[in-house]
């Protein structure tokens, strides 16, 4: 049997309602911190993106917690004397994981070819699954963003996500199996004033990696796309940074005009929240977990998913009724949830 006619069976058993139900139940809480206890991810080599704070580092953690090889990159490395690097390690040491740190930049094409070269040579070969984490947020009206605050948060938050993936599909599809994991955002689904450019990066990866897995599915290659609601990181700390600078660049007429909006965009960086951002590699080691061809193309990750899945369902109809009665109608069945 192909993974694609396995998948469209699958698909076609479970049905995605409940499939999807039966993930939402475990991805916070308690009955997660239990259900990850019988988890083992033993033989598997992961690939990390901006593993110095937030979702990224815990990942690392987690995942070399119960037993995957992991390899964390982080930018700026300064030869492993980065204070990041170095309390990242000491832990993995304290804890014996199997865990190295590479630097990869995600920005940066001769980075990523030099980092993804060294991470399959620690992994013995291609790695079996890259988490796209690495990311920068930046708040304020559109018209406030002048190019080069635009570029760099596409070059981030969409580009980079786009250079790893190419530099680690090579492997997979040579190998027959893989899995990309994509950090979104709720804000990939949902508009809000004042985060314009950053909304227009997840939206981006959200469109990019959703025609790549109809594309790499005749390969055994999954994608899933996570898709965090807010969560207590450091994006938005780091983001009042280049929010600043931003700031520091755009002219009077400009800032006067939408003074108002100012204000409100400076209290959207907060990162002031309850929420428990452990459910968000909780939920990456599940699907990891899954036996392939029944993970998730989505997995929105928050206590209150309501309005992501709301979106998600309307545009699963919308894909359905573009794709699955053409020449895609295969891919689409093997992806869709």
């Amino acid at each position: 049997m192909t993974k694609m006619t396995a998948n469209k069976t699958r698909r076609a058993l479970l049905g995605a309602g409940s499939a999807l139900a039966a993930l939402s139940v475990i991805s916070t809480g308690a009955a997660a911190q239990e259900a990850q206890k019988a988890l083992s991810l033993s033989g598997k080599s992961v690939l990390i993106t901006g593993t110095s704070s937030g979702f990224g580092r815990l990942s690392a953690l987690h995942l070399g917690r119960i037993g995957a090889k992991v390899i964390a990159s982080m930018r700026n490395l300064n030869s492993g004397d980065r204070a990041e690097a170095k309390s990242l390690k000491a832990l993995a040491e304290t804890e014996n994981l199997d865990l190295s740190i590479i630097e990869i930049d995600v920005t940066d094409d001769a980075s990523v070819e030099a980092g993804v070269a060294q991470a399959h040579e620690i992994a013995g070969g291609a790695v079996d699954i890259l988490i796209n984490n690495a990311g920068i947020g930046m708040a304020g009206p559109v018209e406030v963003n002048d190019m080069e605050a635009t570029r760099l948060i596409f070059e981030t938050n969409l580009y980079g996500y786009l250079r790893m993936a190419r530099a680690v599909l090579p492997g997979m599809r040579e190998r027959g199996s893989g899995q990309i994991f994509n950090v979104s955002s709720q804000l990939g689904r949902i508009l809000i004033p004042n985060l314009g450019m950053y909304q227009a990066t997840k939206f981006g990866v959200e469109a990019m990696f959703e025609t790549m897995a109809y594309e790499l599915a005749p390969f055994g290659v999954e994608i899933t796309i996570i898709q965090p609601g807010g969560y207590p990181t450091r994006i938005w700390d780091n983001g009042r940074t280049y929010s600043d600078n931003l700031l520091a660049r755009v002219d009077q007429e400009r800032l006067s005009a939408y003074e108002g909006h100012l204000r409100i965009a400076s209290g959207m960086m907060s990162g002031e929240y309850s929420t428990d951002p452990n459910d968000v590699p909780r939920a990456i080691a599940e699907i990891i977990a899954m036996p392939p061809g029944t993970r998730p193309l989505r997995r929105p990750v928050h206590p209150n998913t309501q309005a992501t899945d709301a979106a998600n369902a309307a545009m699963s109809q919308i894909q359905d009724s573009v794709l699955s009665g053409g020449v895609y109608k295969d891919w689409r069945a093997a992806v869709a949830d």
